[in-house]
This record gives structure tokens, sequence and C-alpha cells, in this order.
């Protein structure tokens, strides 16, 4: 009898669902611009009819706002990877930089949180690790919605921040590291074909900041795939059975991330633990001081207002990095 096979144990009812769901949404999206561009012409003819340059101003607001909605589309065409139209499931670790580390990576927690309100996804958030003097040391969540791996994938690696530290009473500029891990979110009826003899479940009790017991019981959930070394845990629920179906659904995405990567050398970036979370392994670079610039550092793309940045305005930086992708698919092919 043959062995479940871990990797393309899928079947094609989940694939067909989730294609027809995307394919759905790109047609309404289609549609909508259609109903848009011929109201806009409509307008113009009637301005034009009755000489009315009032309208001109209407006009030109429906044209910007149907552009900017077909470059939206255009950069979603992008978006082709087997995973890309799935939930996607972020993990930030606080690196080197103590405090300032743990503040830094609260800060990108709420960086994501506003782009995904931006965006209309929904975040839940699965495991929160807060420090007793500031910030968190790490932070699990998920980002609901069409497409948001595709997008935030662009997100996964270490982020340099350059800042005057709020915890240095001399006032001196500070360097801080913080790592982002993004995976797809699989579906429940993915058949992944995990042998429970590779796992290794230990439970602990929840805690909340400050390690403050936020219920005395061990429902906490804490999985180590051996033969992998991947670990992931939950304690967002006061169930331990909720807390284990979220580990699983953790476990199975980041060995699917694993797959993708065909790396297996790269086992401890996939699970989360970057070895390096420091000076020049950063992706992207956000400077506070001397001067305002976030910096995307694979691609050169940077933006003078980092305060818009950090409320929430990502989308551009995850739009130039599916753009160099797309250009170095055109140069390799």
């Amino acid at each position: 009898m043959t062995e479940p096979n871990f990797w393309d144990d899928q079947t094609a009812a989940q694939k067909t669902l989730r294609t027809a769901k995307a394919i759905k949404t790109k047609v309404e999206d289609f549609e909508a611009m259609d109903s848009a561009f011929e109201e806009i012409s409509l307008l113009i003819e009637m301005g034009l009819e009755e000489d009315d340059d009032s309208i001109e101003k209407e006009a030109e607001s429906g044209i910007l706002k149907l552009q900017d909605d077909i470059d939206k589309m255009t950069l979603q065409t992008l978006l082709t990877g087997e995973y890309d139209g799935n939930n996607a499931i972020l993990s930030i670790n606080a690196g080197a930089g103590g405090l300032d580390a743990q503040d830094w990576a609260e800060m990108l927690f709420r960086m994501y949180n506003r782009w995904a309100a931006r965006s209309g996804y929904d975040v839940d958030i699965l495991d929160l690790i807060r420090d007793a003097e500031a910030g968190i040391k790490s932070v699990t969540m998920t980002i609901k919605g069409i497409n948001a791996y595709g997008y935030l994938k662009s997100e996964k690696g270490v982020h340099r921040l350059v800042r005057i530290s709020p915890f240095d009473s001399s006032g001196k500029r500070h360097t801080s590291f913080a790592s982002v891990d993004i995976m797809p979110e699989l579906d429940d009826d993915i058949d992944t074909g995990i042998n429970q003899s590779d796992l290794k479940v230990d439970t602990f009790r929840a805690s909340g900041a400050g390690g403050q017991h936020i219920n005395t019981t061990d429902s906490a959930v804490r999985i180590t795939h051996i033969p992998t070394g991947v670990i992931v845990q939950c304690q967002n629920e006061r169930s331990q059975i909720s807390n284990r179906s979220t580990a699983m659904k953790l476990l199975m995405s980041k060995l699917i991330e694993l797959r993708m990567q065909e790396q297996k050398d790269k086992i401890e970036d996939l699970a989360g633990d970057y070895s390096q979370i420091a000076w020049g392994s950063q992706i992207r670079s956000y400077v506070f001081h001397p001067y305002n610039l976030v910096k995307d550092h694979r691609n050169n793309f940077e933006v003078g207002n980092v305060q818009s940045v950090m409320d929430g305005d990502v989308q551009s930086f995850m739009d130039a990095y599916l753009k160099m992708k797309l250009k170095e698919a055109h140069d390799q092919g």
C-alpha cells in the first residue's frame, strides 16, 4: 500500500473550489471597472454636449480611480503561485537590539495590522508574547483575505530600524532588528499525511504580558516536527484542543513553505528561527534619524514618508517586489 504523500496529496475538488473563487472575484472586479468606464464615458459626453465645465473635475476623479483599479488588477495577474490566493500566516520575532528590538517588533505588528485594515483583510492573533518592560518578543497572526499570502510573501526577511532610542536617556541613535516570516494558510481538507510518531507535543500554561498567567490550565500547545526540527505553538484559545488544531495548521503551512523553497538547508529560516537577525541580513531599512527614509534593499524602492509606512502604507513595497520578480522572470526567459 502506498504511503500518503505529504507534498502532493491535495484533493482535486479543493483546488477547483479555490480556483473558482479566485476567478469569480476577478470577473466581478473586471465587470465593476467596465461599468465605471461606461459611466465616465457618458459623463464626458454629457459635458461636451451641454458645454458644462463643472463635469470636468468629476470625470477626472473617475478616470484616476479607474486607472488605480486597473493598475491593481494588473499586479494581481502576477500572483500566480499555487498558494498566492490563500490567507497568510505572519510571524514577527524581535532580534538584536534588546528593548528597542522588542519595541520595533510591536511597531511592525501595528504596521501590518493597519495594512490589513486598509486592504479589507481580517486579522486573528494566534500567539503573542509580550515583554514586561516594553514591546513584544514574538507574535503570530493569520491575515485573512484573497491574495493575502501573494502580497505578504514579499515581507519575509529581516527588517532594520534606525532611530533615536526612547530607552536611552543619552539620546543616542540605535539600530534594531526584527524578523518577519510569512507562510500560506492551508485549507482544512488538505491531507498532508503527517506521521503522528514524527511529532513531539508539549503543553504549558498560556501567559500574558510580563509572564502573568491568563489561565491556570495547560492549554497552550507547542508541536515539534522531529524530522525537520520545525517548531510551532499556539496559546490564543483557552481550549487545548483548539490550540492544538491551530498549531497543526501552522505546522502544515511551515512544511508546505519548506517544500516550496526546495532548500532543506534553510530550515532555520522557515521555522522562523533566524540565526542572524542583525546587521547585513536585512531586506528593508526604516530610518527615522538622521533623515526619514524606508528603503527595500532588494530592488532599491524607497519612500521618504516613514510615518505613512508605519501607519500601514506598505502596498507600494509589495507592488515593487512583484514587479521585480516579473522582470527577473522575463530576464531568465
